[in-house]
């Protein structure tokens, strides 16, 4: 086969791709299966396969053609498509390229809507417990509606027919089409943030599923929950029903029911009114005459006629009292000024003023103690030293050169005896009344020696 060039297999691909886009029977396809391998891309891309009891294809249905999709696919499900046939160059693969699909046995919209349904209700949109009151007595109502339908005009003539008190705010939104969700949202919001309404009515008049499907959306759906208004539903008519329907707070068959139930009516307030004066009159009359027998009654009763019977037990039993309240508070009164005087006796006794004067007798008494014991001690002592005084003087023998002795004195110190001395030495004689120099001439001894 060296004669043969070789292809490719992106050219052979390529080849038979062509082949695939050029067959007339694989444009348009008509094809109906069951899908499995769903899967939903970010990027808004739908892949799936297609199968029946025998074959499955690989299928894409890109994101401009899935925007259209009013419902969700979901594996098992049973389709009807439009496509084409082509080869995926890339695995080499032929697959379908959906460009719409519709649900088999069952209307697009229709399975749409049960899917929202359930998947709303499963989140807890349609609970009682979110459900708020209507007032009863509003004094502005907001509708959410074609500026130019029948709707508002209905919605008007209502509410100026029953409570022409109540003032309406238009918020005009688009009701029908494509872009009719998105304004119906921003009008809902738009009323919540307005601020002063009381109720708010969101609708339409009547039409086919496709005209009403704006309040099918799960965007209006979710606007009409947030809202802190209470909401009621006016789309369509009686046989109609919207997810719009499930999560309001009330819904109305028609607008024209929707403005009777935001609004009392004028002639049963009257009603009302009316027999609610009546039946005040009558239990005031009814009260009144009562009050009036109770009165004379009491007026022609026997203690009234002597009234003073009435108390006279009651004065005495106060002068009892009175006298038994006097009795206690003199036995207490003289219980006190016992307890007062034993606690004042008590109280002087330890008083600081008594136990100075009893210091102060007692630092007198000391002192007058003290005082004798030092003058007698004094007395002792002055005996003491003037007997020693006497001593002294008899020992002094300064007293004794009154007498006529003398000391004598060698270089300041005393002679006592003749062999301290010599001759031609000088001396000192201490008299009574001075000293004398002498000079030693002569010295005998006691035995008449002369030295």
């Amino acid at each position: 086969m060296a004669g043969h060039p070789h292809l490719s297999v992106q050219a052979l691909t390529k080849y038979i791709k062509r082949k695939f886009d050029a067959d007339p029977h694989l444009r348009n396809v008509f094809v109906k299966g069951e899908l499995s391998n769903v899967k939903s891309h970010p990027s808004g891309h739908i892949y799936f396969t297609l199968k029946d009891e025998k074959s499955r294809i690989q299928s894409a249905m890109f994101r401009s053609s899935a925007s259209s999709l009013k419902f969700k696919p979901e594996n098992g499900m049973n389709v009807l498509i439009t496509g084409d046939v082509t080869v995926f160059e890339t695995s080499g693969n032929y697959q379908l390229y959906v460009q719409s699909m519709q649900p088999d046995g069952i209307g697009a919209l229709y399975l749409a809507f049960e899917q929202l349904k359930e998947s709303l209700g499963k989140e807890g949109l349609f609970d009682a417990r979110w459900k708020r009151p209507l007032p009863l007595f509003p004094t502005k109502i907001g509708v959410v509606t074609a500026q130019s339908g029948a709707a508002i005009q209905d919605i008007c003539s209502t509410i100026e027919r029953r409570y022409p008190l109540a003032e309406i705010i238009l918020f005009p939104a688009i009701v029908q089409g494509p872009q009719a969700a998105p304004s119906i949202v921003k009008s809902i919001e738009q009323a919540d943030t307005y601020g002063s309404i009381d109720v708010l009515i969101v609708g339409r008049g009547g039409g086919s599923i496709e005209d009403l499907w704006a309040f099918n959306e799960e965007s209006v759906a979710r606007a009409i929950f947030s809202c802190r208004l209470p909401v009621i539903s006016a789309v369509g008519h009686e046989t109609d029903t919207t997810i719009a329907d499930f999560v309001s707070d009330r819904r109305a068959p028609t607008p024209t029911a929707a403005a009777e139930m935001a609004v009392p009516a004028r002639d049963e307030l009257f009603e009302r009114l009316l027999d609610r004066k009546r039946a005040i009159y009558n239990s005031l009359s009814n009260q009144i005459k009562n009050e009036r027998k109770h009165l004379i009654s009491l007026q022609t009763s026997y203690p009234l006629h002597f009234p003073e019977r009435l108390y006279r037990p009651f004065t005495d039993r106060l002068i009892g009292l009175e006298g038994r309240l006097l009795r206690s508070g003199q036995d207490i009164t003289g219980h006190r000024l016992s307890q007062y005087q034993r606690l004042n006796s008590m109280l002087s006794t330890f008083s600081p003023e008594q136990r100075i004067k009893e210091g102060h007798r007692n630092i007198v008494a000391l002192t007058e103690r003290l005082t004798r014991g030092v003058h007698q001690d004094v007395r002792i002592q002055s005996d003491r030293f003037h007997a020693s005084v006497r001593m002294l003087k008899a020992l002094n023998p300064l007293t004794i050169m009154e007498r006529g002795y003398s000391i004598v004195y060698q270089n300041n110190e005393v002679a006592n005896s003749t062999k301290s001395l010599e001759v031609g030495g000088n001396i000192q004689i201490r008299l009574q009344d001075g000293t004398v120099e002498a000079m030693v001439q002569k010295i005998t001894l006691h035995e008449g020696e002369e030295i």
